[in-house]
């Protein structure tokens, strides 16, 4: 039976999320690498002012996702398989030996800039939740031909949506959805991810990759966006690249995890929306959040989970 490490995108982050990382050697190397990458503290990113910035969530997210893998793969056990949602993606790499940490660093952090700059303002994304699929899909068409800046940007289960856009049209969106068939939660994220509105912005992203070096991942890369495995280094380092553009499919990441044989799914820090997203498939197996789950039970739970 394999292992999953699973890695969180936007949404996730909270206030303090890296001051309260265990006191481990592996998160406070992390946090010390980080320091010297940026030049600043990595504590000064995870404040309430610093967090309305798309730039301090992203490294935010990439510094936890890695102090965690890093602190699991010494004290439980290392993953057969990673995969990550949106900027989740770069700690995966880096956790599967793909891209260097301090590599990773530079370039989430041009990345997030770069989406930032695109739409300092105006934008965001709302979750969209029961059987709506279908209706949804005829909502965007509606709402496409009429101009108005609404994208799929998310298929996280079969009764969760994400739609991307100009906030007038998400009012709109949830507004009509809210009059009969869905549930919508405008998500913690201000800039609209996963469509074509960042198509620019990636291929500037492009442009700062042909300096990177991207490795062969020693372990399986599930891309969230293509729901593939991903080995040679071009191909992943175009995944990354496309990442803040492309559609998240994450249930069918989840099912090509699960069809490899992954049996434990373990969420990285800080939060638990992958492990809740990812239960469904998980179902026979067992999926965790590492925020609220102790080392000795996840120890547990492994050794279970290979010993079947």
């Amino acid at each position: 039976m394999s292992l999953l490490f699973t890695f969180p995108g936007q949404g996730s982050q909270h206030v303090g999320m890296l001051q309260t990382l265990p006191d481990h050697p592996a998160c406070r190397l992390t946090l010390d690498e980080a320091q010297s990458v940026l030049a600043r503290s990595a504590h000064t990113l995870d404040s309430a002012s610093a967090l309305q910035s798309t730039v301090a969530v992203q490294l935010c997210l990439l510094i936890a996702g890695v102090a965690s893998a890093r602190l699991l793969s010494a004290e439980v056990c290392t993953p057969d398989m990673v995969a990550g949602l949106s900027v989740g993606a770069f700690a995966a790499a880096v956790c599967a030996g793909a891209l260097d940490f301090s590599d990773a660093l530079r370039v989430v952090q041009l990345r997030a800039q770069l989406m930032e700059q695109a739409y300092p303002q105006g934008y965001g994304m709302t979750a969209i939740s029961g059987r709506v699929r279908l209706q949804i899909q005829s909502l965007l068409l509606q709402a496409q031909e009429r101009g108005r800046q609404l994208y799929l940007a998310n298929i996280n289960t079969d009764h969760q949506l994400v739609i991307a856009g100009h906030v007038h049209d998400l009012d709109w969106l949830e507004d009509q959805c809210s009059r009969s068939f869905a549930q919508c939660q405008r998500l913690n994220v201000h800039v609209p991810s996963h469509c074509t509105l960042l198509d620019a912005a990636a291929n500037q992203l492009q442009l700062a990759f042909s300096s990177v070096r991207v490795h062969a991942p020693h372990i399986d890369y599930l891309s969230s966006n293509a729901v593939r495995v991903i080995r040679q280094p071009a191909l992943l380092a175009q995944d990354l690249v496309r990442n803040m553009a492309t559609m998240v499919c994450w249930q069918d990441t989840c099912q090509l995890a699960y069809e490899r044989g992954a049996r434990l799914a373990v969420e990285m820090l800080p939060g638990n929306i992958l492990s809740r997203l990812s239960r469904p498939v998980f179902a026979p197996g067992m999926t965790v959040a590492l925020a609220s789950t102790r080392l000795d039970s996840l120890r547990v739970l492994q050794s279970r989970q290979t010993s079947h």
